[in-house]
């Protein structure tokens, strides 16, 4: 499958986005809605990834200082492909705004896979709504988009 991506407005797409994101991380994944909208929307870049049909299916957001989070994908559209995609657009408004490293914060069960693609861990462990994560930093010089899979 093809898909699209676009860098999107945040007050004039914001219906779309918090749906999608609502519907993986709030209700599939349980994730508190105070977490998951935390303020930094307004400030970020965000895409939005539609299928051939140009039906809406995932989003994510580059914050002011390079962190990639809230990466949704709809259920049926987390595959390679798809991840790819959206991945290298946000690395690309990364680039745009002259960014030389970008950042993941990272569960902690799949920090070993992001190590050894050229991620490097950044301060303490930290506590994300009961979850244990790291922060990881990426050159993007050397970003690939193989460790990833789900990524809040």
């Amino acid at each position: 499958m093809i898909y699209h991506v676009d860098r999107v407005n945040w007050y004039q797409t914001q219906k779309q986005l918090k749906q999608i994101r609502e519907r993986v991380f709030v209700y599939e994944f349980h994730m508190p809605m105070e977490v998951e909208f935390d303020g930094l929307d307004s400030h970020s870049e965000h895409v939005l990834i539609s299928d051939e049909q140009h039906e809406p299916v995932g989003t994510g957001r580059l914050c002011p200082d390079g962190l990639i989070s809230r990466i949704a994908l709809l259920k049926a559209h987390r595959n390679r492909s798809a991840y790819s995609s959206l991945l290298n657009y946000l690395v690309h408004l990364a680039k745009e705004r002259g960014l030389n490293d970008i950042f993941v914060n990272c569960v902690l069960q799949e920090v070993p896979s992001f190590v050894e693609n050229g991620f490097l861990k950044q301060g303490c462990v930290f506590m994300e709504a009961g979850i244990p994560r790291q922060k990881l930093k990426c050159p993007i010089s050397s970003f690939k988009t193989d460790p990833f899979t789900m990524l809040h």
